[in-house]
């Protein structure tokens, strides 16, 4: 097993909230109000979204060049981290902190509106710049934020991107690059993966319905996650970690979920635990049709016919693509916190009603809590597009 790596951070921006005990209580309460409809993305009809409400902050004017959205979500995560960043910076150098950061999105809905700018007035505004909607804006916005001058890249596979940074960060720490590795990732709306996804007949009716045999597709969310990373000991370990490329299909998944089922035993190798030791799983749980016959069929050959309780918390925050593997990661976190004395699990938010052509597995119900009484570790996966894979157990540091 490699050097397991201490969490001594992390920041929140997400619909559920920015504070860990409201996220954490909102998680476990199964609350859905953050969902809401939007008239202003799907063409010609509205559609449920996942969308933080709050007033965010306003990008510094130096750093014009990165003002949109996605960096105020960013910005609004890395706040709550930035004592801990400069406490880095004194102990370690800035050459010796490294950014990555996983995203879909960046500022696309920013071009978006350039362009229709563009189109009444015949010129773009004058506050545009195209690096607002590149993808490395995000991890290079933050590294200039902080001032910082260690190793700096974003990593863009699909809804697996901000899952796979943490192996990014491990191997900067294991290979003595960096001391400390800010990790996380953020994604925006905006009407090209609305529309996108819609074009894929993957966008739902109304709620998204996972694992049930009514489901009909995914709802979009935003938001973001910042975690920094060190070698050593904490609170919260990152645990073990796995990842496959099964190249099946630029969009389905293969069926019988070989490439999940690559990720998690690969996690679970990592992680030198075996498969009765996870005390839940944070499921992909997109709610399309073949992601959840395939990630079912995964489980139930990993875990076999006593799978641990699971739930998909994307009812919950919508499906936030680049920024799901983080923030669902940070509700793995919170879960294994101090925060959460219940043991509480997020409960799997559905109609109830099973696809009988998928194997059973244990979703969890509302107010249920730890079997053991106590979680030690929880896994957390993220399936992408194209067969991009990533399977993440976290633990408690007694564990």
């Amino acid at each position: 097993m490699m050097n397991r790596v201490a969490i001594t951070q992390i920041g929140l921006c997400t619909p559920l909230g920015q504070e860990p005990q409201q996220v954490l209580d909102r998680l476990v309460a199964g609350d859905i109000s953050a969902m809401q409809m939007s008239d202003v993305l799907l063409f010609g009809q509205s559609t449920l979204v996942g969308s933080v409400t709050i007033e965010l902050p306003t990008v510094p004017p130096k750093f014009a060049q990165f003002d949109c959205r996605n960096n105020q979500l960013l910005l609004c995560a890395a706040q709550q981290i930035a004592e801990t960043i400069e406490q880095a910076k004194q102990e370690f150098g800035t050459t010796r902190i490294g950014v990555v950061l996983g995203t879909s999105t960046s500022g696309i809905s920013k071009g978006e509106a350039a362009l229709a700018y563009r189109n009444q007035h015949g010129h773009f505004p004058a506050d545009y710049h195209y690096f607002q909607q590149e993808l490395g804006s995000t991890s290079d916005f933050l590294r200039q934020y902080f001032q910082l001058d260690g190793p700096c890249y974003t990593i863009s596979t699909a809804c697996s991107s901000s899952a796979k940074v943490f192996a990014s960060a491990r191997r900067l720490l294991s290979a003595d690059l960096c001391d400390m590795v800010i990790v996380g990732g953020v994604d925006s709306l905006c009407q090209l993966t609305v529309n996108g996804f819609n074009a894929l007949e993957s966008v739902s009716k109304g709620h998204c319905n996972p694992f049930s045999i009514n489901r009909d597709g995914i709802n979009i969310g935003e938001g973001a996650a910042l975690f920094t990373l060190t070698l050593g000991e904490s609170d919260i370990m990152l645990a073990g970690i796995g990842e496959s490329s099964d190249a099946y299909h630029i969009s389905a998944p293969q069926p019988e979920g070989a490439g999940a089922i690559s990720a998690m035993q690969a996690a679970l190798k990592d992680a030198n635990i075996t498969a009765p030791e996870i005390g839940y799983i944070n499921l992909h749980g997109t709610a399309t049709p073949k992601n959840d016959a395939m990630e079912s069929r995964a489980i139930m050959e990993i875990f076999g016919t006593n799978t641990p309780p699971c739930s998909s918390t994307k009812p919950l925050v919508g499906h936030t693509l680049g920024a799901a593997g983080a923030i669902e990661a940070a509700f793995c976190y919170l879960l294994l916190s101090a925060h959460n004395h219940r043991q509480a699990l997020p409960p799997h938010c559905w109609d109830g009603q099973a696809d009988p052509q998928n194997p059973p597995i244990a979703l969890v119900t509302s107010h249920q809590v730890a079997a053991s009484g106590t979680l030690n570790y929880v896994m957390s996966n993220s399936f992408a597009f194209g067969g991009s894979n990533a399977s993440l157990i976290f633990c408690r540091k007694e564990a």
